[in-house]
């Protein structure tokens, strides 16, 4: 059974390193099959995060137990590398004005 991870790392981490460590951290895990190969590859570029696919194949009964040993030692390993795990964010701009540019009606 195939393991589906998003584990998405900061637009200023270095890209190569944080493969490289994913790669790591799989290969380490000896649960995970050598076949099918794991895949593990830059999905997306997010709002804010660089996304990469962790696609670990595991032997049925090992699943769950093997995907949360993969994230928890994604965290740990990322932490102890300084490589981070942004959260989304949203920048909000507030203007002085009104909605529809109406002007305000008040009376004295």
């Amino acid at each position: 059974r195939r393991i589906d991870l998003v584990v998405g790392i900061g637009y200023d981490d270095d890209l190569r390193r944080a493969k490289a460590l994913l790669e790591k951290i799989v290969e380490d895990e000896p649960r995970v099959l050598a076949t099918p190969a794991p895949v593990i590859a830059v999905a997306a570029l997010a709002d804010s995060s660089v996304n990469f696919d962790v696609r670990p194949w595991v032997k049925t009964p090992d699943y769950l137990a093997v995907k949360y040993a993969l994230t928890e030692q994604i965290k740990l390993r990322f932490d102890a590398q300084g490589i981070s795990i942004p959260f989304p964010q949203m920048d909000v701009h507030v203007h002085n004005g009104h909605a529809g540019g109406q002007e305000d009606s008040q009376t004295s």
